[in-house]
């Protein structure tokens, strides 16, 4: 089930929307949807889900991320999912306000980078933690893209 939902999250459903948009308009600007969609899906929905599951059920994350039984650990979980919540409105957010699609891109590139990073270099990865390090990782190189590509698209 986790995987799935990665899955239709960072992949299918924001491709499917870029697809879409980019068929229904000729003038549609590409780098733009890019950044429009995975920040809506991938920052946005991605951790609005994550957040309610750590903040609701934080032994979840704990447990089957980082392997980490003490119940202790819990309320930092459950803290780690209230950022997360902040970071995925604005991801949401941005679909209404296209201004923010920048910030937030910028937001969840440094997040998702730097997560996927820590992951990439800890030894022992569960599949669990290895699927949030691929997916993670994968969304920094389409967050870092777009914003490449919209920064050299504006300095023109």
């Amino acid at each position: 089930m986790y995987l799935a939902i990665i899955l239709l999250l960072m992949l299918v459903l924001p491709l499917g929307s870029v697809v879409a948009q980019a068929h229904s308009s000729a003038d549609a600007n590409l780098v733009f949807l890019i950044g429009k969609w995975f920040v809506f899906w991938g920052v946005g929905l991605r951790l609005l889900v994550a957040s309610l599951k750590q903040i609701i059920n934080p032994a979840f994350t704990a447990e089957t991320i980082f392997g980490v039984t003490d119940h202790k650990a819990l309320s930092l979980v459950q803290e780690i999912g209230f950022g997360n919540l902040s970071i995925g409105m604005l991801g949401v957010l941005s679909f209404f306000e296209p201004q923010w699609v920048v910030p937030a891109a910028i937001t969840g590139c440094l997040f998702f980078g730097l997560a996927g990073l820590k992951h990439l270099l800890e030894p022992g990865r569960n599949r669990s933690r290895a699927i949030a390090m691929v997916s993670d990782l994968w969304l920094f190189f389409v967050l870092a893209f777009y914003l490449s590509a919209a920064f050299f698209q504006n300095a023109r």
